[in-house]
């Protein structure tokens, strides 16, 4: 495979826009072990551009400034476009790729509010082009073994959900505790798996949030944002979902689903790779094992597959606002200290769109 800016023919060309760790250390080597991707430019700062030039396979003239965004509007061979930008820049570059005519993967969280997301999905919507969410944990075998043996009734009757996010985060200058461009602390950036992979799992839609958070007066690092934010979702059926993130908490990131008739556990659940899932029933313990895979590389190609096809993708935005509005009443129960009712509806996997293929499924 090749990350080479030459048009590839039945392959997707992507622009990523944003040119941090994520992108130099996950996503250009993803787009190498990519089948139905290529990319055909990156954007980034102006003053990065000759740094970036030196690591990436791309000819100097495929690399755009920040300010340049919109000449991206005369590549016919970008097709997609990656936002790799902190959340509150989201909206802007979607909104802009959207006129350009260009289909949009948005990294998580969607954007820093609910009112954003909208904004977005609509714009997307009003262009005639695809927005997805970029939620790596919904195309990955481990995941989806976990929620098929919840729908399936393996486990028998759900009861019980618990995930837990946490990591400590020394670098006082990150823009994460920076409200502003964050929206918050933990919760949209390390929680939202918990919050994501509890829907995912289950395929439904919460009735009521319950949310504490805390943050310390005394420690410069959250003046803004929270410092850890606990929530327990409530689902039909009094299935209970217990979540967990934080920010100054050893290294974890585990998932426990707990059924009548079995058990479900990851840790890890939330890491780029190495995940590991156990399945406990009355038949034993079991440790399926499943083909290697690139978990950005799935994604993309997943949503290079929809933009061939015109199917909407497996995550779109409207799985991303879902998100932006459960965050906000997760904020707003924390703060009254009060259970916030929902209006959850119907059906399963209602925000959701094509099922993507996945590896050993």
């Amino acid at each position: 495979m090749t990350a080479s800016s030459q048009p590839q023919p039945g392959r997707v060309g992507y622009a990523i826009v944003g040119v941090g760790q994520l992108t130099k250390d996950e996503l250009i080597p993803a787009v190498r072990e990519s089948e139905h991707a290529y990319l055909a430019a990156l954007v980034t700062g102006a003053e990065d551009k000759p740094e970036v030039s030196g690591i990436s396979p791309l000819r100097p003239e495929d690399i755009y400034a920040y300010e340049d965004f919109g000449k991206l509007a005369d590549r016919d061979d970008v097709q997609a476009v990656y936002i790799v930008l902190p959340n509150a820049l989201h909206r802007e570059y979607v909104e802009q790729a959207a006129r350009m005519g260009k289909h949009v993967l948005c990294e998580k969280p969607l954007a820093s509010t609910p009112e954003d997301a909208e904004a977005m999905v609509q714009a997307c919507r009003d262009a005639g082009v695809l927005l997805m969410t970029a939620y790596r944990c919904q195309y990955t075998p481990e995941h989806w073994a976990v929620r098929d043996a919840v729908q399936s009734g393996q486990l028998g009757p759900v009861r019980l959900l618990n995930l837990v996010h946490s990591h400590v985060e020394e670098d006082r200058g990150a823009w994460r505790l920076d409200r502003k461009l964050a929206g918050g602390g933990p919760l949209p950036d390390i929680g939202l798996y918990c919050l994501n992979t509890a829907r995912f799992v289950l395929g439904r839609e919460p009735q009521w949030v319950e949310a504490a958070l805390d943050q310390p007066q005394d420690d410069p690092r959250f003046r803004e944002v929270e410092r850890s934010v606990s929530f327990r979702l409530g689902f039909a059926g009094g299935v209970l979902a217990d979540c967990q993130a934080s920010y100054a908490a050893l290294d974890v990131n585990a998932l426990r689903v707990l059924g009548e008739q079995g058990r479900a556990a990851m840790d890890p659940a939330f890491q780029y790779s190495d995940l590991c899932l156990t399945v406990t029933t009355a038949e034993g313990r079991q440790q399926p094992d499943f083909p290697a895979y690139d978990q950005f590389s799935l994604e993309m190609d997943h949503f290079a597959a929809c933009i061939r096809s015109g199917a909407q993708p497996w995550t779109p935005g409207e799985e991303g606002l879902q998100d932006q509005r459960l965050m906000a009443a997760i904020y707003e129960a924390a703060r009254t200290g009060k259970r916030v009712t929902l209006d959850a509806p119907e059906g399963r996997d209602v925000f959701r769109g094509t099922p993507p293929q996945v590896p050993g499924r």
